[in-house]
């Protein structure tokens, strides 16, 4: 196949839906030769915050010399971004192929999610670049999520907030059984930053697999202002200024989880000096997560899509102006159907002069109108665009060159945004 119909046909699975279970992506990778055996894993859930801790653990082992994979979820613009060697994506030609060879394998009986298939891709394909390890970010939960079938060396689950209910509950507890599910008899799980009613639960599943727990501001803490100039303490290890690009102080967070990590794989065999540490740190990216994407006015992209989200971009948007106080805030929101707007906008509109609903180009993507009318009480003045691209062209207009525009609400109006900056179209995969 084309990698065009590459992408068409994965953009089909998208037509099964998602469904909990472990059983398909099991039979379909015994048939592929249990490729995730090949190597070792860190394996990395949590509500917010995974996806930033494994782009940290990535970069680190991969400055330390380590060939290093990195599967996360969701893509921004293009399918690729979702499966990386040392920062480099999967080639459109490897896609195809893969694919190929996976839709051999799942006949004639097998009939995988596109999360599942995915999954099985990027196991593949970490086993034939033959990593040194592999950093995997769970896509929905833990406990039936197709990416729970590994041994790690080490787990983490980094933080725990109302998300995904229709899968995986609707008090904290519930969705940290979900999550506690990566949990392994004997393996290490790291806790980040989690209140005790949820953070109990974890413990408890921790205790009956006879895994250590390594607990954030208990074992290990990440101290300073900002993430530019921090210190780690830890097991045994302890870093002084060590700098960060990533914005946010809830960063120094997923800092001190992506460093015990590194510290719970050192103790199991892989070689991670301070240097690598230092430089992995300094140099690690991830995209639409308090992103700056212009200046005058400052644009900035927050993939925020959940109340406990919502609470640290209204933290940083606090700081900055305090930091700006002439300067005017406006928000762009997009959601999808299944979120919480009312919940979600609580801490942002306060901080907002300036409020435009639009919606991302997917089926599931709330209404920008609904979204108005929904939140009318609370942004009697907001706008309504047809496109993410529309809404910023409104917002440039009315904001100096001192102001701030921020994009939230979806990782999906995330990416349209990216692509429509950048000129590119985006891969009809989504989600």
């Amino acid at each position: 196949m084309t990698y065009s119909a590459t992408v068409q046909f994965l953009y089909g699975l998208q037509q099964h839906g998602i469904k909990l279970g472990l059983e398909t992506i099991r039979t379909l990778l015994t048939r592929l030769g249990e490729p995730q055996r090949r190597y070792p894993v860190i394996h990395i859930g949590g509500t917010n915050g995974k996806g930033s801790t494994a782009a940290i653990v990535a970069s680190i082992l991969q400055a330390g010399g380590h060939r290093v994979g990195l599967y996360t979820s969701p893509h921004l613009i293009d399918f690729r971004e979702r499966i990386r060697v040392n920062g480099v994506m999967i080639p459109e030609a490897r896609v195809s192929k893969l694919v190929e060879a996976l839709q051999a394998a799942a006949a004639p009986d097998l009939a995988p999610t596109f999360f599942e298939f995915t999954t099985a891709l990027a196991f593949q394909y970490f086993a034939e670049c033959h990593v040194d390890v592999a950093v995997l970010e769970v896509g929905l939960g833990g406990r039936v999520d197709a990416t729970n079938v590994v041994e790690p060396l080490a787990t983490a689950i980094t933080t725990i907030g109302l998300d995904h209910e229709a899968y995986l509950g609707s008090t904290l507890e519930a969705i940290a059984f979900e999550k506690a599910g990566i949990i392994k008899a004997a393996v290490p799980v790291v806790i980040g930053r989690i209140d005790a009613p949820a953070c109990q639960v974890i413990e408890e599943r921790a205790v009956t697999q006879a895994a250590p727990v390594v607990a954030l501001d208990r074992e290990f803490r990440c101290e300073g202002p900002l993430p530019v100039d921090c210190r780690y303490v830890g097991m045994a290890a302890q870093y002084d200024h060590l700098s960060c690009p990533l914005q946010g102080r809830f960063q120094l967070d997923n800092i001190a989880c992506a460093l015990v990590l590194i510290e719970l794989a050192r103790a199991r065999g892989l070689v991670v000096s301070e240097a690598a540490v230092r430089t992995g740190l300094q140099h690690v990216a991830w995209e639409g997560r308090l992103e700056i994407v212009g200046e005058a006015p400052t644009v900035l992209l927050d993939g925020a899509h959940n109340p406990a989200a919502a609470v640290v971009l209204a933290d940083y948007l606090t700081e900055w102006r305090r930091a700006n106080p002439a300067a005017k805030v406006s928000l762009i929101v997009g959601m999808m159907r299944d979120k919480h707007p009312r919940k979600f906008l609580a801490p942002l509109l306060p901080l907002a002069e300036t409020v435009i609903f639009t919606q991302a180009d997917l089926a599931r993507a709330a209404a920008g109108s609904d979204l108005r009318e929904l939140l009318r009480d609370r942004a009697p003045f907001a706008q309504v665009t047809a496109t993410p691209a529309d809404a910023l062209a409104c917002a440039k207009r009315s904001a100096s060159s001192s102001d701030l525009i921020c994009i939230t609400g979806s990782l999906m109006l995330v990416g349209e945004i990216k692509a429509h900056l950048r000129g590119c179209s985006l891969s009809p995969v989504r989600g």
